[in-house]
């Protein structure tokens, strides 16, 4: 606050050193002041140093969302192998996503409002819906969050809000809420909250329905009050408001089932429970491409949830032949992974034909699509990477079918006479 000031001339400025009567005001601290004109003087310093890089944060925006679909699609191809029609749909809804938020900002003579469109994504387990969400993330260098419906509530009950689910998006934007409203929020697991019977329940069904009914504000466009800590464990924390009209919500689920109602709708060979069930696997999953949205309000989500998700990209199961592009062509492939970690070994690392083929077949018989392929590499890996830093007398390893099927020791290639002096003389060195 403003000092009482009675000796004027034994009070000065700490920063600029002029006296009380020199100034209008002293802002009196512990054994210090400031006056106004240094305080006007930092908040031009202050205003010339934020505002270039923010023009640039707005520019760097508005560069990274102006990328075509074939350019969009072309970066996910470096990523997510297969899936080409999800992937032209997912490249053509973000491109769109992002041109209406371009236009918001420009003056308009019409009339014409483009309204969101959410995204959702159906199909099996381990089929890359998680990847493709977070790899466009990527590509627009825009903030991305990821959300389980599993663990969403209605208010008032054990679980995480809806609102909740902003926070972590909020986190991943360092609290820029100008960042965070422009951000991807893709939220798994959705087709968990559907209604599964028309009838009603004596008991609360406090996350299925009622979630939907909560997420449906979210989705279409809300300023939703976020704790920046986190839910409900402090309550007393002031929140930060975020808009979530411009924010690009990815919705992605399994949907076990949908198939039987697509069918029926179609007319086509309904699947039953016999054997020939896993005779029409690829068939049934080959239905979702045909999904439309009385397909999931059949399936148990209410129709105003179905609406705020207007476009919808099926999934298919992964080829055997997408499962082997899948271990070693993307950029983060897993074999590439380990490759790089052999080579801070100083050792190299290769895996037979026959050893991949063999961990396609052990994923396939897991039924969990690509995801398994990771927790098999691991398996497989682990015994070899607690060996191979200790081992200073190899110098590649070579992993064969043998390995994959029932664990035994790789083959290892030793480092010559002359290569172990001359990696003593480099370490010398």
């Amino acid at each position: 606050m403003s000092s009482s000031i009675h000796d004027k001339d034994s009070i000065r400025c700490s920063f600029c050193g002029r006296s009380a009567e020199d100034v209008q005001n002293l802002i009196a601290g512990h054994e210090v002041y400031i006056c106004d004109r240094c305080i006007h003087t930092s908040m031009d310093v202050l205003n010339q140093h934020i505002a270039p890089s923010t023009k640039s944060h707005k520019q760097q925006l508005q560069k990274t969302a102006l990328l075509k679909p074939s350019q969009i699609k072309s970066k996910l191809d470096d990523y997510v192998i297969g899936q080409d029609k999800a992937k032209r749909i997912l490249s053509v809804a973000v491109y769109n996503h992002y041109k209406r938020i371009a236009s918001h900002a420009l003056p308009s003579q019409d009339e014409v409002e483009i309204e969101k469109s959410n995204i959702l994504l159906a199909g099996p387990t381990g089929t890359g819906k998680t990847l493709l969400a977070k790899t466009l993330a990527r590509i627009l260098d825009v903030p991305f969050a990821v959300a389980d419906a599993t663990t969403i509530t209605e208010s008032g009950y054990v679980g995480d809000d809806v609102e909740t689910i902003l926070v972590h998006l909020l986190q991943n934007a360092d609290y820029d809420v100008e960042r965070a409203e422009r951000g991807i929020i893709y939220i798994d697991e959705i087709d968990k909250i559907a209604r599964r019977s028309d009838s009603q329940s004596i008991t609360r069904d406090v996350s299925g329905e009622g979630v939907q009914q909560a997420l449906l504000k979210l989705l279409e466009g809300t300023v939703a009050g976020v704790p920046p800590r986190g839910g409900r464990k402090h309550p007393e924390q002031s929140l930060v408001y975020v808009n979530t009209k411009n924010i690009l919500f990815i919705c992605g689920g399994a949907f076990d089932g949908v198939e039987k109602t697509i069918a029926r709708r179609i007319n086509a060979k309904t699947i039953g429970f016999s054997a020939s069930l896993q005779e029409n696997v690829e068939e049934s999953h080959a239905l979702l491409s045909r999904v439309e949205p009385e397909d999931f309000i059949k399936f148990g989500f209410i129709p105003e949830l179905v609406g705020r998700l207007p476009v919808i990209a099926p999934l298919e199961p992964l080829s055997d032949e997408a499962m082997l592009e899948v271990l070693t062509k993307p950029k983060n492939a897993l074999i590439k992974q380990y490759q790089k970690l052999f080579s801070m070994e100083q050792c190299g690392l290769e895996f037979t034909p026959d050893a991949l083929l063999a961990i396609v077949e052990k994923a396939k018989i897991r039924k969990t699509g690509a995801r398994g392929l990771r927790a098999i590499v691991e398996e497989i890996m682990l015994p070899i990477m607690f060996e191979v830093p200790d081992r200073k007398d190899i110098n590649h390893c070579i992993i064969g079918k043998e390995v994959v099927e029932s664990g035994k020791e790789p083959h290892f290639e030793q480092k010559t006479h002359g290569t172990q002096e001359a990696e003593q003389l480099r370490k010398a060195e």
